[in-house]
């Protein structure tokens, strides 16, 4: 009978081990869905920057009393151009902050003249060290965070269609719910 080498037996092992681990991966609840390390835990620090003429976003704001949302954005971001109208829509509902990430002051503040200012404070990335603390992929990002200033959930990509209104909204809804909003 002949001897098998070790080395044979490597390529079944590293096949059954990638196979089972794409098994798991299509069976996670919401495969789209980027999981973060904050959610339950209080946000991350905030740049300590702003846009001239523009409210300062503080680590304070957070833990204000009530469900709020803090929004990665940038003005060269297309899909951030396309959430534009929805945030404007809850800032009249709720505070809604905005984290300007690795705009161009100019480009930033000539956006937000065109377009409308839906954020109730500012904070502005222009390395993208506060995004990096805060996990964020690209924007756009939209975090909810509690009444203590703790992350209850991450949406990554645009508030729009369908995504916002099956995925977000519900979200969205819990924390209203939990917190008396």
């Amino acid at each position: 009978m002949a001897r098998l080498s070790p080395l044979m037996m490597a390529p079944p092992l590293i096949f059954a081990a990638l196979a089972g681990m794409f098994l798991w991966g299509m069976g996670r609840e919401d495969p789209d869905q980027l999981p973060s390390s904050f959610i339950g835990r209080e946000a991350p620090a905030l740049p300590v920057t702003t846009l001239p003429g523009k409210t300062r976003l503080t680590d304070e704001m957070l833990r204000q009393p009530g469900v709020k949302l803090v929004n990665f954005w940038a003005s060269w971001c297309p899909p951030c151009r396309a959430e534009h109208p929805t945030l404007t829509a809850l800032s009249a509902e709720l505070p809604v902050y905005g984290v300007d990430l690795k705009d161009p002051e100019a480009q930033a503040i000539a956006f937000l003249d065109d377009h409308g200012d839906p954020f109730h404070a500012i904070a502005t990335d222009p390395n993208g060290r506060g995004a990096i603390d805060w996990g964020v992929t690209a924007p756009p990002e939209t975090f909810i965070i509690d009444g203590e200033g703790r992350v209850l959930y991450r949406f990554a990509g645009p508030l729009v269609r369908e995504d916002y209104t099956n995925r977000f909204l519900p979200e969205l809804e819990k924390a209203r719910a939990a917190e008396g909003n």
